[in-house]
């Protein structure tokens, strides 16, 4: 009887055991999940002017509440989606309170979608429009996860709480370096607000699209939410340094940083004998800036000699510079070591008159070390030579055929002499 309880109690005790390891690898899993899970916030303007009706028929704040319930319909079960409001909550004329008026409506998380339709539903047309405020907000919203972050501003005006300027805000977001990109879309054809919200999403990547149809409404910001949901690769923020000496050191990446006017950004990288260096870089003015600039990329050694560079330059045509270099470190004893190359970035870059220098210019450098043998540059010289030997035997087939019809044609003439 005590061996049948000992042996009942230890399968007990096993089962508890085997129990508590699948929830807890089942937790570890969905934390995983979530993690790296795509978020995205939905910033709605309810200001008062969303009153009006001029979006087919129909009052702005309508359009959005029906486009919002298609998008919530459409959303991918795997992304985590907020809505967050400005202009919602004070009907007042104190602009201070006005311009403090921004709430989560919905947090980010995994989508209720009854429960994010009846919160939307409630929306009533109220006050200001805190758009540098909001962004600000939802910034933080969105914090914490490896996954793609994604604002959607959906706006009928402008900022109305200067001098904290929307797209200095947002560029202020885009120097953290975490990632997030700004999409904004305009309600009314407006000039003055096709500025501000074209300059935020310019600011961090992102961008921006003129609506004047509730379908177009829900299409665009349902193509948002879903775009979220693509794999993507996330830069990780780096911070350059004045020198090789303090430069990070970097691995096989993407990463982003920013730079000054005229500013130039160390960055290491240890190459090893028989490998390959291959670097790019991209540098944004998203600002006003002076024409005629330029992107320089250096690869340089320890004690500042240049081995090689690449450079690109433009005459205000382009908001991107880009560049890159390769740099193949050749095979050697099994007892060297790896090669310590700095990475210089430098851009000529000028601001325009009053136009703000800080935060930096968005820069982006990509980072690829591979085995030389795997090197594309060895299917390109195989198909420069295969090139050369093809060329060789036109001429040489050109040569021969305009010989043999040469001499055909004097047989031809000599034969009709005869005849």
């Amino acid at each position: 009887m005590i061996r049948s309880y000992r042996w009942a109690a230890g399968v007990f005790a096993l089962l508890v055991v085997l129990s508590t390891g699948v929830a807890v690898s089942s937790t570890a899993v969905a934390d995983e999940t979530t993690a790296t899970a795509p978020k995205v916030d939905l910033v709605l303007d309810v200001s008062g002017s969303m009153r009006a009706t001029d979006l087919g028929g129909q009052s702005r704040m309508a359009a959005a509440k029906q486009a919002f319930d298609e998008v919530l319909d459409a959303t991918p079960e795997e992304v985590l989606l907020g809505i967050r409001t400005l202009g919602a909550n004070y009907p007042g004329d104190d602009r201070k309170k006005g311009c403090e008026d921004t709430a989560q409506l919905f947090p980010v998380g995994p989508l209720d979608r009854t429960e994010a339709k009846a919160a939307v539903a409630t929306l009533t047309p109220t006050g200001w429009t805190p758009i540098g405020p909001a962004l600000l907000k939802a910034a933080d919203d969105l914090e914490g996860g490896e996954g793609s972050k994604r604002i959607v501003l959906i706006s009928d005006g402008e900022d109305t709480c200067q001098p904290l300027d929307p797209c200095e805000v947002a560029r202020e977001i885009a120097a953290k370096g975490v990632g997030l990109t700004i999409d904004t879309l305009g309600l009314v054809p407006d000039a003055k607000l096709r500025v501000q919200l074209s300059c935020i999403a310019e600011a961090t990547g992102g961008t921006y699209t003129s609506v004047e149809r509730r379908e177009e409404l829900s299409d665009r910001v349902s193509q948002l939410v879903e775009r979220a949901a693509d794999p993507v690769v996330v830069p990780k923020a780096v911070q350059g340094a004045e020198a090789c000496e303090q430069a990070p050191a970097l691995e096989s990446g993407l990463f982003t940083d920013r730079e000054e006017f005229g500013q130039q950004r160390w960055y290491r990288v240890d190459v090893e004998p028989g490998q390959e260096l291959r670097a790019s870089v991209s540098v944004a003015a998203d600002r006003a800036v002076n024409p005629d600039y330029g992107v320089l990329l250096r690869a340089v050694t320890v004690k500042g000699r240049e081995i090689v560079r690449g450079e690109a330059a433009g005459a205000g045509r382009t908001d991107v510079m880009s560049t890159g270099l390769r740099y193949p470190k050749a095979e050697a004893d099994d007892d060297e070591t790896a090669e310590t190359v700095c990475l210089v970035v430098t851009n000529s870059f000028s601001p325009a008159g009053g136009v703000k220098t800080t935060p930096g210019l968005p820069l982006e450098l990509t980072v690829d070390v591979v085995d030389a043998g795997d090197s594309a540059s060895d299917v390109a010289a195989f198909g420069l030579g295969r090139g050369w030997w093809l060329l060789g035997v036109l001429v040489v087939v050109g040569f021969v055929a305009g010989v043999l019809w040469g001499w055909v044609s004097r047989w031809r003439v000599a034969v009709w002499r005869t005849n």
